[in-house]
């Protein structure tokens, strides 16, 4: 028998052999708000990449349902009597994506690193003397003097988001976004499969160990249910709505308001709210260049707002998921106020074209960056380009997709040479109620601001008096003198509070309430 006719008996043979059947993997299909461009949760507040960053990065501490801090990658830790010296020690079996050990040689260049952009690490670094590595699994933060607001700040959830990365990662300067994605969290990023403008994919993480404590919020075991979750990215929100009822898509995030009055009255799927805080609309200058470096410029801004009128554009008509709202800490919230507003709260285009001159405006140019890659920001944007028209600015309209959108308004220079003038974006409230994560207030006059870039020493010292407040009573009395302050200098316009509902198909189940849209914990029959 030749060599030939013995391999062709064996490949028959192997043929005939039983096969057995593939196991079918649990495909999670998301319609996520916009396209993922910026991988670096260090480096952008853009809430894809918040969504992004923890999928596959995780943090120390994590918000509950409640909004309150609880250990993630923290097994236990213990405060000195004179609440300046934190004792940590990190959970074991933490393990990045590549193999590595999570130590505190990790942690410690992360959260040095995280402190440099965001509103809330920003004043950490303020109150922090030093933070040192002790071993593998143990490192300490020694204050200056007491922040009671530490373990709020090590898990926010909103900003920047605190994440861990490797300490080669986050070598990395704050202020060049790392394209690496290799974290320890529940999931791991599928960077052969990643399409940008058409699809984004993550595999279950099998060496995560999550904690033993029932999902909460962003908080407790992250229990991934499913094998894959793939963001399928579409191009408008009649195609979501199609997908989704098809099964083609399994939940839509963020929801076009559009199609609330479509989807809601369908028996196979959910539309609910799942942040625990309303969102808000803002219309964002830019305080380094003219006309708006004035801040009877930006008062101007705020003249020329009708919030109803934004609302309906931005939320559709019913009433029941928007609300007008002059508070930059969100209405119905615990630091809700809105101590200072009262004479900027009425539309008077007469006066805001005098604020206008009085700030020295002639006519030139002004910028405003712009998309409608997300429906209600592309909504905003119109009506602003008409109020700014209005009040005798001469506007251009720059759009392109979101992911550009939010890598240009990183830019300082002027705006005829790359930079810009005005942005809309959407906030959620559970970043935004407090002082001191409320990233767009923020108005340190060192340059490393959010987006925008106000400096006022005044807003910033009463924001310090709301931190070192000793109790209530003080606290709040610092938060509505700041209010009050912020209405003075206009950081930015609220456009108005609205309910950012999602919508998923019946064959999903465990949708947790939290400050971000997260896929652990769901169940897809």
């Amino acid at each position: 028998m030749t060599k030939q006719m013995l391999a062709l008996g064996w490949l028959i043979g192997l043929a005939l052999l039983p096969v057995e059947p593939a196991v079918a993997q649990t495909v999670l299909r998301v319609s996520p708000h916009a396209d993922l461009k910026v991988l670096d949760p260090h480096t952008n507040t853009a809430t894809i990449t918040i969504m992004h960053g923890h999928m596959i990065y995780d943090t120390l501490f994590s918000w509950d349902e409640a909004l309150k801090p609880q250990p993630q990658m923290v097994e236990s830790y213990t405060v000195s009597p004179d609440r300046l010296t934190y004792d940590f020690v990190l959970r074991p079996n933490l393990r990045f994506h590549d193999g590595q050990p999570v130590t505190t040689r990790d942690v410690v260049p992360s959260i040095k690193r995280w402190m440099v952009r965001d509103a809330m690490g920003q004043k950490l670094a303020e109150f922090t003397a030093e933070m040192t590595a002790q071993d593998d699994r143990r490192f300490q933060i020694k204050l200056k003097e007491p922040f009671g607001f530490l373990e709020i700040a090590l898990g926010t959830s909103n900003g920047m988001v605190p994440a861990i990365m490797r300490a080669q990662d986050a070598a990395t300067d704050a202020f060049k976004p790392i394209t690496e994605t290799i974290g320890s969290g529940p999931f791991r990023f599928v960077r052969g499969e990643w399409v940008p403008g058409v699809k984004t994919v993550y595999e279950k993480n099998p060496d995560y160990v999550p904690r033993a404590e029932p999902a909460s919020g962003l908080a407790g075991g992250k229990v991934v249910k499913v094998d894959r979750v793939e963001w399928q990215v579409l191009p408008d929100s009649m195609t979501k709505a199609s997908a989704l009822q098809k099964g083609e898509i399994d939940i839509i995030d963020q929801l076009p308001l559009d199609q609330i009055p479509v989807l809601e009255k369908l028996p196979n799927v959910t539309v609910r709210q799942t942040t625990q805080i309303d969102s808000y609309g803002i219309i964002r200058p830019n305080h380094l260049h003219p006309p708006f470096n004035h801040p009877k410029a930006r008062q101007a801004l705020a003249l020329m707002v009708d919030q109803k009128e934004y609302l309906h554009a931005s939320s559709g008509d019913d009433a029941k998921w928007w609300q007008e709202c002059w508070s930059f800490f969100v209405c119905g919230s615990p630091n809700a106020t809105e101590a200072g507003s009262d004479g900027l709260r009425k539309r008077d285009l007469a006066r805001a074209k005098q604020l206008l001159a009085e700030a020295g405006y002639k006519g030139e140019k002004v910028i405003m960056i712009a998309t409608r890659e997300i429906p209600s920001i592309g909504a905003l944007g119109d009506v602003t380009a008409a109020n700014l028209q209005a009040i005798g600015i001469n506007v251009e309209i720059q759009e392109s997709d979101w992911g550009t959108m939010v890598t240009r308004r990183t830019k300082k220079d002027p705006p005829e040479r790359g930079g810009w003038h005005i942005f809309h974006t959407t906030v959620a409230g559970g970043g935004m109620y407090s002082p001191l994560t409320n990233f767009a207030i923020n108005a340190s006059c060192e340059g490393n601001a959010w987006f925008g870039w106000p400096c006022d020493e005044r807003a910033e010292a009463l924001r310090l008096a709301y931190v070192r407040a000793p109790d209530e009573p003080a606290r709040r009395q610092a938060l509505e003198a700041l209010h009050a302050r912020l209405w003075e200098v206009i950081p930015m316009v609220p456009t108005g509070q609205f309910k950012q509902p999602h919508a998923w198909r019946n064959t999903v189940s465990g949708v947790l309430r939290a400050s971000s849209a997260v896929f652990w914990n769901i169940e897809k029959r």
